[in-house]
């Protein structure tokens, strides 16, 4: 058998794939975002994580100004953004100090959750969930709860919606801050049997006495 001559051997190793090789291709740095589409707003709650750097990663709260103060960073404008757009800021801003960052945002919406909940008090909340995620996270709706009255309350007052349990967070006017409360049913919806069994034995006195 033929031994190959040494230089087409060089050849050959030269051009095979990097992988082949043992070097691993440069890879793009890892986005990870919980919602691309709705935009950040005064009173969120952003989730800074940088794998590997736990000294810079952390929850930052949005000012009424609209920004929040990330390390090494400082003041930084997010409200308006989108977590796709802020990630790819953040991306590039974190590359004067670390090599290849991979980043994941999550932007949440802090909510007060009242009423007649299980466990009624401030949520920070995926604007990609649905109202009734949002009341699951709370407890979940009680026996004596009206899911058929619930309301959006802002500084006091009732925002006239037309949303329901299937509506996300994100599509919804719910801002942070505002209040999701859930009303109990009347005395009369909570006991419409007892209310109907009440009824039915006065009709059949009544009936009976007539019938004297």
């Amino acid at each position: 058998m033929r031994l190959m001559p040494a230089a087409w051997v060089v050849v050959g190793l030269a051009a095979l794939p990097a992988v082949a090789l043992g070097q691993q291709p440069r890879e793009e740095s890892p986005v990870v975002v919980n919602d691309a589409t709705h935009p950040v707003r005064v009173g969120d709650l952003v989730r800074l994580r940088i794998w590997r750097e736990e000294d810079l990663s952390g929850e930052f709260q949005v000012d009424p100004t609209g920004k929040v103060i990330f390390p090494r960073l400082g003041e930084y404008q997010v409200a308006g953004e989108t977590s796709q757009s802020l990630v790819n800021r953040l991306i590039e801003d974190y590359r004067r100090y670390l090599r290849n960052p991979s980043i994941e945002i999550t932007v949440l919406r802090r909510i007060n959750i009242l009423g007649a909940v299980g466990n009624p008090g401030i949520y920070n909340v995926d604007p990609t969930v649905t109202i009734a995620d949002a009341l699951a996270l709370a407890g979940g709706i009680t026996t004596s709860g009206n899911q058929d009255r619930i309301r959006i309350i802002r500084d006091g007052v009732e925002l006239t919606t037309g949303i329901s349990e299937r509506t996300t967070i994100g599509d919804s006017p719910i801002q942070s801050g505002d209040q999701i409360y859930v009303p109990e049913r009347s005395v009369f919806q909570r006991n419409t049997g007892l209310f109907a069994t009440m009824l039915t034995s006065a009709i059949t006195l009544t009936i009976a006495l007539f019938l004297r």
